[in-house]
């Protein structure tokens, strides 16, 4: 071919000079630079030219060509270009399918792949080893042009790639696919860009800042798990399809570690819970009681109890209501044992102990369904200092509730109650 050029390249110089061509060394040396400067333009032009799909690149500075190349779609989205002589193979990964540059070398489903001749894989997610550089190589793998109608990819790429060893290295540059076509998948509608994913992460940054928000009252551990956990996949998802040359995002996820909540923030949720705790009412004291060794036993998990001191404080709780009446247990010791102690308050004198006794005050009216208001407070209906579920004579008349027909079938449940006058009162409530 190169023959064929040349003989047409002497042809025009003979039109060009005629036949009085000086036999002269200085014009034979001019006749011979030009020839190899005409060689040279035909020769660089089969190399970056192409008018039929293509796959090629300097490898180690040497041209290499793949004799067959395709592309394919995983059900993932992901867009694979190869191309191989039959000897060796050349593999471009990118997670999307779109007309993008996408950086090889600091993300793992962004790869660029070459495998020798003998099964040697050499691969841009391979580290390189620090005695062969302390920095991964990046390099680019740019789609440029897909051409929905034919389904094929135009575009360029170059990297440098490293076996498992990370001693050994494979470099290629000037690359160049052209018009490779799409044999395996289809080309998606909507597929997925960078912007969509940068938006996607700011929504989960929102959603994660919100969950230990200073107005909130506590910071919900699990909640603030799920939404550390969201913005980090969605930082990770950034990465994935815009890239990450200097760190910033792996950084990001780095710091979110493994979405446990803070010591500060836990021992700032214990602080909370004992205030609330130390002003429970009779209604909400064991929900406050039980919030409050929650809180207490997050604060060991999270930062530690090298004294034992918390474990103590937990131990000291008592969030119970044994005999179910609706009145904790430490709100039965009446006659303010300092110990605690229970078993000597018996407000009825029937030998259970108020702690143990469905009917502390002995009027045929469970404890349980003594009057209470909408919290869940015992009321002293009469006003007399006594509330209803220690009170014999709950409306104060003089006649014992238990002689009032409070509860005529005898089921401690006054709703069966007599109401003599009809007013909707019953007799033992009304004076």
């Amino acid at each position: 071919m190169h023959f064929e050029k040349l003989l047409y390249f002497w042809q025009c110089c003979f039109i060009i000079f005629g036949t009085k061509i000086k036999d002269t060394l200085y014009n034979m040396k001019k006749l011979i630079l030009l020839s190899l400067v005409f060689l040279t333009m035909f020769s660089c032009g089969d190399e970056v030219q192409f008018n039929s799909p293509a796959f090629q690149g300097d490898r180690e500075n040497e041209l290499w060509r793949a004799t067959a190349f395709s592309a394919s779609i995983e059900t993932n989205g992901y867009l694979t270009i190869t191309g191989t002589n039959n000897f060796e193979t050349v593999e471009l990964t990118v997670p999307s399918v779109i007309e993008s540059e996408f950086i090889v070398g600091d993300i793992d489903v962004i790869e660029a792949k070459y495998t020798d001749g003998f099964g040697t894989e050499f691969s841009t997610n391979n580290t390189p080893d620090e005695s062969v550089s302390v920095y991964p190589e990046l390099g680019e793998i740019i789609i440029e042009e897909i051409d929905v109608v034919n389904k094929t990819f135009t575009g360029t790429y170059r990297f440098l790639a490293f076996d498992a060893s990370g001693l050994n290295s494979i470099g290629y540059t000037n690359g160049i696919f052209y018009k490779v076509p799409l044999i395996s998948g289809e080309l998606p509608t909507d597929p997925i860009t960078c912007v969509d994913v940068e938006s996607a992460a700011q929504i989960a940054f929102l959603a994660y800042e919100a969950s230990y928000a200073d107005d909130l009252i506590f910071v919900d551990s699990d909640a603030f798990a799920t939404a550390c956990a969201a913005y980090s996949q969605a930082l990770t998802e950034q990465r994935t399809f815009c890239g990450d040359s200097d760190g910033a995002l792996q950084d990001l996820i780095d710091a979110l570690g493994d979405c446990e909540i803070s010591c500060e923030i836990a021992t700032a949720n214990v602080v909370e819970a004992e205030l609330q705790y130390s002003t429970a009412t009779i209604g909400n004291y064991i929900e406050k009681c039980v919030q409050y060794a929650f809180y207490l036993q997050e604060q060991i998990d999270i930062c530690d109890d090298l004294d034992g001191s918390i474990q103590v404080e937990i131990d000291t709780l008592n969030c119970v209501d044994t005999d179910g009446d609706g009145i904790p247990d430490v709100f039965e010791n009446f006659n303010g044992d300092i110990d605690g102690n229970l078993d000597d308050d018996d407000s009825d004198g029937d030998g259970n102990p108020n702690y143990l006794d469905a009917d502390d005050d002995g009027d045929g009216v469970l404890t349980i369904f003594e009057a209470k208001d909408a919290d869940g407070n015992p009321l002293d209906t009469d006003g007399d200092g006594d509330v209803d579920y220690l009170d014999t004579d709950d409306d104060g008349d003089s006649i014992l509730t238990i002689n009032e027909n409070a509860d005529p079938n005898g089921d401690g449940n006054p709703d069966d109650a007599v109401d003599t006058d009809g007013d909707g009162i019953p007799d033992y409530l009304q004076a």
